[in-house]
């Protein structure tokens, strides 16, 4: 590889490259771990185990009743669920039927999971129960012909499980009554118990994934990634930290949702290529269930969002110091900016090291990390991890390579970007060109390698990491009536790294307050795409032709917040 200026600040054991990556999918990770230690757990849930091998059987048993029900090599296969066991059997069990996963939003309202279902023509969806209702009344506007319904219960503990049934399964929503010509997970695996993974050739170049992104119009598109790609990634993370890692035996925390690329290409990928057993954490938002799976997992590898170490830091059991987590020894900040206070407090409290990554679904999160053991420079995301490749290009044309400290696009190249949008030719020309990734972040590297991300050239918001897209929230909003014109754009927050605000117009005569707006907004939108905070104004500023500028209001915003 090259002798870029990054590689002589890796940390000491990083080697620069892993080429050539090893031939081989995730479903071969977990065939090794069968051969290996069969009986060590690969899952961790509620207190429950499974283990490398119970996983393969019902992952096996699951693909063989897709088979018989039709399923194909190539078939979209979708999951409407947070992180649970049954999300990862159905994971493998897509995987060796030949099918591509599309792991959706369970929390996407109904306009929003139809446009994802038809746009990738899934025909299989397999839902837990708490959200079977509400696909229901979608499924007539889409493809899908074979629905399996499971409930959470069903890999609980015993006691658990039976405490749920009585206490909490009709009062939480688990309850419902399966509609004709529909299926229990269950029941399908018990009717092929035993059974050998269907003859489907998989190959690490076919398709696995498609996770949906905001893409570069704000229309949420399917990104594809490979077997392959999977596999790199997570080795490429893995040697990051390889040579502190305890191989079946440090834990790594699944708290981030595996709709996510975040958790289903650094976390999950990094933890099967390096047999790390998995704790999910289905609902992470319970903060006392978080803290209490922390205490009974004791993860070594932490992953999350800044607004979620923010969080756990004000919890009142952790404040009064009545909870140990010195298991913590990697924590891994990603998906929104990384306060130097929050670091500080995190690291004071775990006793272990809480560095940050940069990524994009596009670019199956291989991008940069800060070093683990070595130099951490406060607002960098990092340094390119091996095999990765990062320029500065020119801002308006993305030529050139931009000398340190200058601020430019960041491009990059690595083995396993993203192969496209899923049937969007013209977008994925847009933002692959050449083998090189047009990510539309501005930044810039300096001298030793370590990126800094200053804007984004796209209007894209994260808040808590998740993607929201401005023109989205604008539309539902410029229906109220009341509003006569609306800007929406991400404001700097302490809470969640970043935060949807909209400055709204109203209408001459009219009123609305921001309950008002907010509650129009939950009506079409997931909860994380609400405007956090609404501005009311007399005017927008604009330019000559009247386009508004958003860049203006987030400046005015970030000088407000500077006094």
């Amino acid at each position: 590889m090259t002798q870029y200026r990054w590689l002589s600040n890796y940390d000491a054991g990083v080697p620069h490259s892993l080429q050539p990556y090893p031939q081989k999918t995730l479903i071969d990770y977990v065939d090794d771990a069968v051969r290996e230690h069969p009986d060590y757990p690969m899952l961790l849930f509620k207190g429950s185990k499974l283990s490398y091998s119970e996983v393969q059987k019902l992952s096996d048993e699951f693909a063989t009743a897709l088979v018989a029900k039709g399923v194909k090599k190539g078939d979209r296969v979708a999951l409407i669920m947070p992180n649970c066991p049954q999300a990862i059997i159905c994971r493998w069990g897509t995987w060796k039927a030949g099918g591509i996963l599309v792991h959706l939003n369970p929390l996407y309202t109904e306009p929003e999971l139809e446009h994802a279902l038809v746009d990738c023509g899934a025909e299989t969806v397999v839902v837990l129960t708490t959200f079977y209702n509400q696909f229901k009344k979608i499924q007539p506007n889409t493809k899908v012909k074979l629905v399996v319904a499971t409930n959470i219960k069903e890999y609980l503990p015993p006691v658990t499980r039976a405490a749920f049934t009585l206490l909490m399964e009709k009062k939480g929503g688990h309850y419902i009554k399966l509609q004709p010509g529909d299926y229990w997970m269950q029941d399908l695996l018990r009717k092929h118990a035993g059974a050998r993974r269907p003859d489907v050739k998989i190959s690490p170049e076919d398709y696995a994934l498609i996770l949906f992104s905001g893409g570069t119009t704000g229309i949420p598109k399917g990104v594809i990634g490979t077997h392959h790609s999977q596999v790199i990634t997570g080795l490429q993370y893995f040697a990051w930290f390889g040579s502190q890692a305890v191989i079946y035996k440090d834990v790594i925390m699944g708290l981030m949702p595996l709709f996510h690329a975040f958790a289903t290409y650094g976390i999950m990928s990094t933890a099967i290529v390096a047999h790390l057993p998995i704790s999910l954490v289905a609902n992470p938002r319970d903060r006392d269930d978080l803290v209490k799976t922390i205490q009974r997992d004791k993860p070594a590898f932490f992953p999350a969002v800044p607004a979620l170490f923010i969080s756990l830091l004000e919890h009142p059991r952790v404040k009064a110091g009545k909870v140990d987590f010195k298991s913590m020894r990697f924590c891994i900040s990603g998906a929104a900016p990384l306060m130097a206070e929050t670091k500080k407090r995190f690291e004071d409290l775990t006793g272990g090291r809480l560095i940050e990554g940069y990524g994009l679904t596009e670019s199956t999160m291989a991008s940069c990390i800060t070093p683990y053991l070595g130099k951490w420079k406060q607002g960098s995301t990092g340094l390119p991890l091996p095999d990765v490749v990062v320029r500065i290009g020119d801002i308006s044309t993305g030529d050139g390579d931009m000398p340190p400290g200058v601020e430019g696009e960041i491009i990059m190249k690595a083995p396993q970007l993203m192969v496209g949008y899923w049937n969007r030719p013209e977008e994925t020309k847009e933002m692959l060109r050449d083998g090189w990734l047009y990510t539309g972040d501005i930044g810039y590297m300096d001298e030793e390698g370590h990126i800094f991300l200053t804007s984004r050239k796209k209007d894209l918001i994260k808040p808590s990491g998740f993607q929201v897209w401005p023109r989205e929230v604008e539309e539902i909003i410029t229906k109220y009536p009341p509003v006569a014109e609306v800007c929406v754009a991400g404001i700097p927050d302490a809470k969640q790294g970043e935060a949807v605000k909209a400055w709204i117009v109203l209408n001459e005569g009219a009123s609305a307050t921001a309950e008002d707006i907010q509650g129009c907004c939950r009506e079409k939108l997931v909860a994380y795409k609400v405007p956090r905070f609404v501005e009311f104004r007399e005017t927008l500023p604009k330019t000559a032709v009247g386009k508004v500028l958003r860049r203006v209001l987030v400046e005015e915003e970030a000088a407000k917040q500077k006094k």
